[in-house]
């Protein structure tokens, strides 16, 4: 079954914003998550026939990029980066703990279709190693107890926050998002925690800057 009206007026609306129909294809794949859960064949075959691209081409970035899906995922993607230094400081016990609560592997969706777990990899977050994701959003300095927790709640619908975000959304709310449909909910949360400016702090007080760049603040041209 094709997408419905209200699917393809969006992806519409989509297509619009660029100057050329192709440079739509990665918001439309999200949409495609939003509508379906994941990258449907006929969602393949919808984004070729609005961007008058072939199926080899969209098939070609759907497949690339880890963000889309190509089986579907359950209302909560859980991340867990089992980078190197999140999993010395904890990554793999934790990944190990939740797919034991859970009952799966890696890439697996738990049977009611609540949580789906994955190994994940470096999400830039290192100064609160070890990081959980919760559909993209952060969960700082996990332990195993505190993951198994987490999905816990989730999965009895209780309402979660992010660690510097907002309030966790279902997999396919957060997709609309970005597809290019905003929620409202940017600004909820703090931007950058202790962690992160522990640096400008230090520097600030030892009354310490940065190197001026060439042509500024007396630099040299």
């Amino acid at each position: 079954m094709g997408w419905s009206q209200d699917t393809l007026e969006e992806a519409q609306q989509l297509i619009a914003r660029y100057p050329r129909k192709r440079s739509a294809l990665l918001p439309l794949l999200h949409l495609a998550q939003a509508v379906d859960g994941y990258v449907t064949p006929e969602a393949v075959q919808e984004c070729a026939a609005l961007l008058d691209i072939s199926t080899a081409e969209v098939s070609a970035v759907a497949t690339f990029y880890s963000m889309y899906k190509r089986r579907p995922v359950g209302t909560y993607d859980v991340g867990v980066c089992t980078n190197t230094l999140c999993a010395i400081l904890g990554g793999d016990a934790i990944f190990d703990r939740l797919r034991e609560h859970l009952g799966v592997g890696n890439d697996e969706t738990t049977p009611d279709g609540a949580v789906t777990l994955e190994h994940i990899e470096c999400n830039a977050a290192c100064d609160y190693a070890p990081v959980v994701m919760v559909n993209w959003e952060f969960f700082d300095n996990q332990t195993p107890a505190s993951a198994c927790d987490l999905v816990d709640r989730l999965r009895a619908g209780q309402q979660v926050t992010s660690t510097r975000g907002p309030v966790v959304r279902t997999f396919r709310e957060v997709e609309r998002v970005l597809a290019g449909f905003p929620d409202g909910l940017a600004g909820q949360g703090p931007s950058a925690g202790p962690a992160t400016l522990e640096g400008l702090v230090l520097a600030r007080e030892r009354g310490e800057s940065a190197p001026a760049m060439p042509g500024q603040d007396g630099g040299q041209a």
